[in-house]
């Protein structure tokens, strides 16, 4: 058995050693690859053919891969460039929304003759069904604002009234709260009362059955006044609470007063209270019926100018 084994060794070992042999003798005469070298390339052909098409790959997928990166950077540069033109576009819309406020509130002051405001932001809203009401960023150490001023929109749009006045904030009760009232005119549209002209005169006031709907009422008018849905209600100056000429809103629907006597109507705010987010308090006007409003705070309300410690002193009468 080893005689065997040893002779097949030699043989596999010689006819290798001969093949290299021929190789050698192949490539050096013939400056070619000889005819072995040629079987071996026939042979591994395909290995190497796939060899190079799973290298080929691998350098697709690298190249994809860091494109796919390169497309990554390229998308968050992009992103954060759009997103600072929205907040450049928020920006300039907010600034076009506050000049039309200031311009719109500047000719309404000119209509309602010697009108100044005071600008204020809404800053929380009254969270109980039985008021309605909200609180602005401005009180008697930081502007002009004192209770009983009232509140409007940039448009001329009655808000509210004022009543609680801190150092830094104020709360306003809004038109549909049932313990706000003012006097008002009210004419078909179109044929809007004025001081002297036609329309007739009643008290818009909230009501708790109505404030839910977003409604306040005109109380107590006579039969023999024709209303129309959609008559204007603005406030008449009378009583020097507030101008003349605010527009309170419009008339909704007519019913039979409970009481039996008249009727009563429902007005539509001309704004969404609860949308409101900037206000204007009114803190001097004409009054039509003393020529002045609160610009003669300090004389006609009884109350001295503002000390930081102790607030208003009540003068003493004489």
């Amino acid at each position: 058995m080893k005689a065997i084994i040893t002779k097949k060794s030699i043989l596999i070992a010689s006819t290798a050693l001969l093949l290299a042999i021929i190789t050698l003798v192949s490539v050096n005469a013939f400056s070619t690859p000889g005819p072995i070298t040629g079987f071996a390339n026939f042979v591994t052909a395909p290995v190497r053919a796939i060899a190079s098409a799973v290298a080929q790959t691998f350098e697709s997928i690298y190249a994809s891969i860091y494109r796919y990166e390169d497309l990554e950077r390229r998308y968050d540069i992009l992103a954060a460039r759009y997103a600072q033109l929205l907040r450049d576009q928020h920006e300039a819309v907010e600034i076009a929304e506050e000049n039309e406020r200031l311009r719109a509130l500047h000719g309404f002051g000119e209509r309602a003759g010697g009108l100044t405001h005071e600008m204020a932001t809404v800053q929380s809203r009254g969270s109980d069904n039985f008021t309605s009401t909200f609180v602005i960023n401005r009180g008697y150490a930081n502007s002009p604002v004192r209770s009983g001023m009232g509140v409007a929109t940039e448009y001329g749009f009655l808000i509210g009234q004022v009543t609680d006045v801190s150092a830094t904030t104020a709360t306003v009760i809004t038109i549909l709260d049932t313990t706000f009232a003012a006097t008002a005119f009210v004419g078909e549209a179109g044929n809007i009362g004025t001081e002297g002209g036609s329309g007739v005169s009643a008290t818009a006031t909230g009501s708790f059955n109505f404030m839910r709907d977003g409604l306040l009422i005109l109380d107590y008018i006579d039969e023999s006044i024709s209303l129309l849905s959609g008559a204007s209600v603005i406030t008449s100056g009378q009583g020097g609470v507030f101008p003349p000429g605010l527009i309170v809103g419009e008339i909704e629907n007519v019913f039979p007063h409970p009481s039996g006597i008249g009727r009563f109507a429902t007005i539509r705010p001309m704004r969404e209270i609860g949308t409101i987010n900037n206000v204007f308090v009114i803190t001097s006007f004409e009054s039509v019926e003393e020529g002045v409003g609160f610009e003669t705070l300090e004389e006609s309300s009884g109350f001295d100018t503002f000390d930081a410690d102790i607030g208003f002193e009540v003068i003493e009468e004489n």
